[in-house]
């Protein structure tokens, strides 16, 4: 049960539907919201464009100074939305139990985002990020790190709120330790949905699969209402297929592994997966 999550603050409004996401998960299980703020090495940062300037070090104090004060103004700024936020939200701030409701911390850090989000949430129940901004391309280091360096199941929340999350649970299965894994960290979800739909897509390798009814009989253990739906993909994608279904069924929370055609880093985010972050409307569970 994800009873401490982490979740990345930026300042910037793609916080957002994260904040809207990880709440509404929160309230489903009384968990603790541990919000992440890394604020910029300034002085790594300014070491990077001296070595780019050739040494050139003409400017550099005035420019430290500036970024220094603008790294001041943005975490303040962020510090006082998320205050502003936790009594909008009614939240209880504290760092430790016990305490029976929906509690929130603020967590500062100095460096790279990706590197502070993959540390802190490798000791969380679930980690829920975002996807960068509206219009934008899939904003992939955050994730990637979450995913692939944490070992924790990672919610990527939609970019807009979602009004609920696990109400209807699609699973997009397919008989790999990465889907299993996902099946996994989404228990607790599946045993409070309303309808549990498992989302396979008839593959010409293999006409023989059975694994989809396997998973809906042990998933019947934790949830009566338990379907599978097989597909076949005909002239779209696997991915636009899938997220079709899924929004046939009316789903509000999309369960899927991590794939890639190797076992190669980059290709656990391109093609299928990839796609499906990019696109979907809905929040996507995805473990590793």
């Amino acid at each position: 049960m994800p009873k401490f999550i982490v979740l990345p603050c930026t300042g910037s409004e793609t916080d957002t539907p994260v904040f809207a996401t990880a709440l509404a998960v929160a309230r489903q299980f009384g968990s603790h919201l541990a919000f992440l703020y890394v604020r910029p090495d300034v002085r790594q940062e300014i070491a990077a464009l001296a070595a780019a300037e050739v040494g050139a070090v003409s400017g550099i104090g005035d420019t430290m100074e500036r970024m220094e004060r603008e790294a001041d103004q943005r975490e303040h700024a962020t510090e006082l939305q998320w205050r502003a936020l936790c009594r909008r939200e009614q939240l209880t701030v504290r760092d430790g139990p016990p305490f029976d409701g929906v509690s929130a911390e603020w967590i500062g850090e100095v460096g790279a985002d990706a590197a502070w989000v993959a540390e802190h949430g490798r000791t969380a129940d679930l980690i829920v990020a975002g996807r960068g901004q509206v219009g934008g391309g899939f904003a992939m280091d955050v994730v990637e790190a979450a995913l692939m360096d944490s070992g924790r199941p990672v919610l990527v929340a939609p970019r807009a709120a979602p009004a609920s999350v696990g109400r209807v649970v699609c699973i997009a299965w397919k008989d790999t330790r990465e889907a299993a894994g996902a099946v996994s960290a989404a228990h607790p979800f599946i045993a409070q949905a309303e309808r549990v739909v498992i989302l396979t897509i008839d593959e010409d390798d293999e006409p023989d699969d059975r694994s989809a009814e396997r998973l809906q009989r042990a998933l019947r253990w934790h949830n009566p209402h338990v379907l599978v739906q097989r597909m076949v993909r005909e002239h779209r994608s696997a991915a636009e297929t899938l997220l079709g279904a899924a929004a046939r069924a009316e789903s509000d929370l999309l369960v899927m592994g991590g794939y890639g055609h190797t076992r190669l880093r980059e290709a656990v985010f391109g093609g299928f997966t990839r796609h499906v972050l990019e696109r979907a409307e809905l929040p996507v569970l995805m473990a590793h």
